[in-house]
């Protein structure tokens, strides 16, 4: 007992040693270490560098479905996706989210089962099923996985959901109800707002700036509508799946074509535009968000398309700038100067050009400070050569993230898809690792030069305008919205700033 009782009390002063030790949001600088060493090693075996990616076996049905399958038989598990090539990007201008709406809605019932009867089917053999059609994508991604005993029953269920959903009227009518609440709780929520703005100032009128449905598209749901959307898109030669796991070649090939071999092929609707327009002049947006005490900060612009070449020398200048907690942004904003509890950049890319932004959340008294210090290191970057220590960091880092992923066999299918879909050199994954190593100090600075584009950079901070619009204005002229998406008048802005 005395044991018993000595053990916790070590346990318990180590916690509080612990909880003392993290960064509070009140804390003076001073408390702060004011320089962090780099030791610049990354604890990682180099053999791990040397990653050899496992390929998948192709096959082309007749009906026009591509279907690529990965064995991996140290887990008697299987996963399928299933990417339908029409996703939001597809959506009708007087209907945002149509694509969203089908597939959130495909599991609640078929011409064969009702949604409590799939339930039932999936929990018996337990199995999983999802379907999500992102906003900013125009892919619908369908997923199931089980045990791989279980693989009939399983594509028999999912086949079922794929193609033959009813969209039953009291689903539908369940599912507006919550969908209209969570549009009215998305508006509570600052990084929301920030994304929302900051798409817009990017994309402007391309599809891509739209996040969300609207009502107005919300009262539309009907089955007709749905099925129309469905029996235009969901069709084989649209779509590609993998299927990886405890399962051979053969075996796929024929559950494949047993459940989907009679799923008819047709033309599908023209593909949505992958123009977009350039972005304007540097701007600066404030969202007004009463009683916050925080500034939610989100800057950048245009990065590039998934296909362009730029893309793994983009990333390894990412992962110097942002893209992890060794990073600079995390070490200046964090460790140096104790602004917020984290700082991050992320690129994007797509069928059409992403984004490359970088976004911190600080307490308000702090944000002049966070705005300074993210130019700063937005400038260093473009301006100065990254250190040869810091570069070898940053780049096995990101091949260390990238072998680590192909522990999972569905992320590993997924990434041989993406080559399908995005029509990437077919041994591109196989080139990874060298063409990252291939990056040197001169290319990260031209990527940061040609991709942080300071005379066109769009910022965002989503805070209480009473309390930050002068700081923010430090650093242009700027556009005030409410949490609507409104514009609010100068008049009433300058009003807000001086507190009248």
């Amino acid at each position: 007992m005395r044991k018993q009782i000595l053990t916790i009390f070590v346990a318990l002063c180590f916690s509080a040693i612990v909880v003392a030790q993290q960064p509070q949001g009140g804390g003076e600088h001073e408390q702060l270490p004011s320089h962090v060493q780099r030791l610049n090693h990354v604890p990682v075996n180099q053999e791990i560098l040397k990653v050899k990616l496992p390929h998948p076996k192709e096959v082309q049905l007749p009906n026009g479905l591509t279907l690529m399958v990965l064995e991996q038989h140290k887990l008697p598990t299987i996963s399928v996706t299933l990417w339908i090539k029409s996703g939001a990007l597809s959506d009708p201008k007087d209907m945002p989210g149509l694509a969203s709406f089908a597939a959130d809605l495909l599991r609640d019932g078929t011409s064969k089962r009702s949604g409590t009867q799939i339930a039932a089917e999936l929990d018996e053999i337990g199995a999983n099923f999802g379907a999500n059609a992102g906003f900013g994508s125009n892919l619908t991604s369908i997923t199931a996985s089980g045990l791989s005993e279980s693989a009939d029953k399983l594509m028999d269920l999912m086949s079922d959901i794929v193609l033959n959903p009813s969209f039953p009227t009291d689903e539908i009518e369940r599912y507006v109800r919550r969908e209209k609440t969570s549009l009215i709780q998305q508006r509570t929520n600052p990084a929301y707002l920030a994304r929302e703005r900051f798409n817009q100032a990017v994309y402007g009128n391309y599809p891509a700036a739209i996040l969300a449905p609207t009502t107005e598209s919300l009262q539309k749901i009907k089955p007709d509508v749905l099925k129309e959307f469905h029996q235009a898109h969901y069709v084989p030669n649209n779509a590609i799946m993998g299927i990886a796991g405890d399962i051979t070649v053969d075996q796929a090939t024929a559950l494949v074509k047993k459940y989907f071999g009679q799923w008819k092929g047709h033309s599908v609707p023209n593909p949505p535009s992958t123009s977009v327009a350039a972005v304007g002049p540097a701007r600066i947006f404030l969202v007004d968000r009463p009683g916050s005490v925080q500034s939610n900060i989100l800057a950048g612009g245009l990065s590039l398309r998934r296909s362009d070449s730029d893309n793994i020398p983009l990333e390894v200048a990412n992962r110097v700038l942002g893209g992890g907690s060794a990073a600079r942004l995390f070490m200046n904003l964090r460790e140096e100067k104790g602004y917020t509890y984290g700082a991050y950049s992320r690129v994007s890319s797509n069928i059409y050009p992403g984004t490359f932004a970088a976004n911190t959340e600080v307490r308000n008294p702090v944000t002049d400070g966070s705005l300074h210090e993210l130019m700063y290191e937005f400038k260093r970057l473009r301006d100065q050569k990254v250190p040869q220590a810091e570069l070898d960091d940053a780049k096995r880092s990101l091949v260390s993230s990238f072998a680590l992923s192909l522990e999972n066999p569905a992320a590993v299918i997924a990434r041989w898809m993406d080559v399908k879909y995005y029509g990437l050199p077919a041994d591109y994954w196989d080139r990874y690792s060298d063409e990252v190593a291939k990056v040197n100090a001169d290319t990260v600075q031209k990527m940061a030069q040609k991709y942080i584009d300071l005379d066109h950079l769009q910022i965002v901070v989503v805070g209480d305008a009473k309390d930050v619009r002068e700081a923010v204005s430090k650093y242009g002229t700027v556009q005030v919205f409410d949490a609507e998406g409104k514009p609010v008048e100068a008049k009433a802005a300058a009003g807000a700033s001086s507190g009248k």
